[in-house]
């Protein structure tokens, strides 16, 4: 039986030859819009699927399902609080020497970034706060058993159609188990994507990593195609694209991401 991971993979790389109620016109285009923006004011909840191949020494695999809820709250006239959480579910087979099979929770990072409503006169949007790394890991070979602390920021500009930023964190690990590794990594996430008519929109990203105490690095570099359709009335944005996986310390070659992302305008 295909695993769940499998599955929701097969769904999403499915969708685009589905005809689906297509959400053509201004209300699909100013959705692909917000989406680019992390800390635009619309609730989103993005199930992304994470499929990677001849990960490790013994070619193993790994599937890494992020869920990833968007929650924007006005807290003021002019400012907005942006609520993000990354919570991983992994399943993977022989990512190591004689490493075996896992499956569960990985270890959540909590992000809050107080954004202005407004963009700058020069049209800059920002946001800063804290980033929590969270001990959610349900087995030891999933997460690090470190409790983590640190700064989160996002710059970005749009310009028309074309969406130019950066997201980055650095957390360390403040408690937790004293056997297993500190964490002390800066996550780097510049990104590029540029909308089209219809609800369309193709995006470029490279998710970096350091780990400054081990001197390793990690990058994953993504091409990712979307649209936004609607499901009755779910709106709803479907993506897809190649990984590829560079750096000493990413044991993977390439995979696929895909997923799709549910979508709750908010009112201005």
């Amino acid at each position: 039986m295909k695993s769940f991971y499998q599955i929701l993979l097969l769904i999403v790389l499915s969708l685009g030859s589905i005809e689906i109620t297509a959400q053509d016109g201004s209300g699909a285009d100013d959705l692909a819009k917000q989406l680019q923006n992390p800390v635009a004011n619309l609730i989103s909840v993005p199930f992304q699927g994470n499929y990677d191949l001849n990960v490790g020494p013994e070619d193993g695999t790994k599937f890494l399902t992020n869920v990833q809820p968007v929650i924007p709250i006005s807290i003021s006239e002019n400012w907005n609080l942006i609520g993000r959480a990354i919570i991983p579910i992994v399943k993977q087979c022989d990512v190591g020497i004689n490493s075996g099979k896992q499956s569960g929770l990985g270890d959540a990072v909590i992000s809050g970034f107080f954004s202005p409503k407004a963009p700058t006169k020069g049209g800059l949007i920002w946001g800063v706060g804290p980033a929590i790394l969270a001990p959610t890991a349900t087995k030891d070979e999933l997460g690090s058993e470190k409790f983590g602390l640190g700064p989160t920021a996002v710059a970005l500009k749009q310009i028309k159609s074309v969406t130019i930023g950066c997201l980055v964190n650095h957390i360390w690990s403040v408690a937790g188990k004293d056997d297993r590794a500190d964490v002390n990594a800066t996550f780097f996430q510049p990104f590029i994507a540029k909308n089209f008519s219809g609800g369309y929109a193709l995006a470029f990203n490279t998710e970096l990593t350091q780990n400054w105490d081990y001197d390793a690095t990690s990058g994953t570099f993504h091409i990712v195609a979307s649209k936004v359709v609607s499901f009755g009335s779910q709106m709803t944005q479907i993506f897809a694209g190649p990984r590829i996986h560079y750096g000493n310390g990413n044991p993977a070659e390439w995979g696929i991401r895909a997923g799709i992302t549910l979508l709750f305008p908010t009112k201005s």
